[in-house]
């Protein structure tokens, strides 16, 4: 992660940049995209496949924090969830059909299994936050380190 680009111009709506979950969904996303570019036997189409669902993890996870909502961000990390799935089948599939070696699918599988496990871990910890109607801030209230004055 470039930490100077991840904290210039901080606001609250960029707030998920301190999330480990989404770092770790950028750096996913980077691991699949170099493999990608290896791949010379496999159809455009399906590199599109996979690199859109491994794009969707982190791009559903800014969204859904940036709505502000507990609820939404709960149902946005659900979506990335469901694009971390799509995308395991995907490279399940390649793998199987000798497109992906052994070891790149070994490789794939820690860091999916990684990225899958801390973003249920932080749906739990919202969906707990809702059932004990924990604080919440849902409107734009910022914190004062939330901000940046220029």
């Amino acid at each position: 992660m470039n930490e100077e680009l991840i904290n210039r111009n901080r606001n609250i709506n960029r707030g998920f940049r301190k999330l480990i979950v989404w770092q770790e969904a950028i750096n996913f996303y980077a691991f699949i995209s170099k493999q990608l570019t290896l791949m010379i036997d496999i159809s455009f189409k399906v590199k599109g496949q996979v690199d859109a669902s491994a794009f969707s993890v982190h791009s559903n996870i800014a969204e859904g924090y940036a709505r502000r909502s507990l609820k939404d961000i709960i149902n946005f990390n659900n979506y990335a969830l469901g694009s971390l799935a799509e995308n395991y089948s995907q490279i399940y599939a390649l793998f199987t059909a000798e497109k992906i070696d052994k070891e790149w699918f070994d490789n794939f599988d820690k860091v999916h299994y990684s990225l899958e496990n801390k973003l249920l871990a932080y749906n739990k910890s919202l969906l707990k936050k809702l059932k004990n109607k924990d604080e919440w801030f849902d409107d734009y209230t910022a914190r004062e380190d939330d901000i940046t004055y220029e």
